[in-house]
């Protein structure tokens, strides 16, 4: 009986999913195949899906999620900015692992955006016990603060960037399907694929750079 409950909510939610959140899904992927490669077109795509979810958030009254993919489409055109840039020998910026120091810093930035989420969240949400009751924005604000700082980590295209997405993929998957947003739980399947192929990509990338 547990199944077959299971199986109709599974194929409500498959029949409520809306054209924009399929194309945001599609960007989505297109921005994370990007980002393996080391395109620049991360950032176009990914703010392309960034957007969608916004729209999508606000028409679900999902005012915390807007808010928090508003905050995404920031360190967008950050990231977007940083890549664009060239450095002192006019010369793009090279894949590298991060330095201590900047471990630090993202540690810092890490706990500040935990504080920021909640923020957000007791705005759109006030003091609504049965919201709070529940484990989910507890791991909303978790996966937030690491995706935050993961974006900065890319950006600056350090490869440890593709280590926090990995944790972030992997609790995304069933944080969205508890949502009912079925294919975007998907696509951080697909995500969680490609993170741990651009891990290896970039690694890869590092030792040709270092050999030559």
């Amino acid at each position: 009986m547990e199944i077959s409950s299971f199986l109709e909510t599974l194929y409500s939610n498959i029949l409520d999913t809306s054209i924009l959140e399929i194309i945001a899904v599609i960007f989505g992927l297109l921005s994370v195949w990007y980002a393996k490669k080391a395109n620049i077109l991360v950032y176009p795509t990914g703010i392309i899906s960034v957007l969608i979810y916004v729209n999508i958030c606000f028409e679900s009254q999902l005012y915390a999620d807007m808010g928090i993919n508003a905050f995404y489409f920031i360190m967008s055109v950050y990231g977007w900015i940083m890549w664009s840039r060239k450095n002192v020998s006019s010369k793009e910026r090279k894949i590298s692992w991060s330095s201590a120091k900047l471990n630090i810093f993202s540690f810092v930035f890490f706990v500040f955006s935990l504080f920021v989420t909640i923020g957000l969240l007791k705005i759109f949400k006030g003091d609504d016990a049965s919201y709070w009751s529940s484990y989910v924005p507890y791991i909303d604000t978790f996966t937030t603060a690491i995706s935050v700082v993961a974006m900065l980590q890319m950006a600056l295209k350090k490869i440890e960037n593709w280590i926090l997405w990995i944790i972030v993929d992997l609790v995304s998957v069933p944080l969205y399907f508890y949502k009912g947003l079925i294919f975007t739980s998907l696509q951080y399947a697909v995500f969680l694929i490609l993170a741990i192929l651009g891990y290896f990509e970039w690694k890869r990338i590092i030792q040709q750079e270092n050999a030559a």
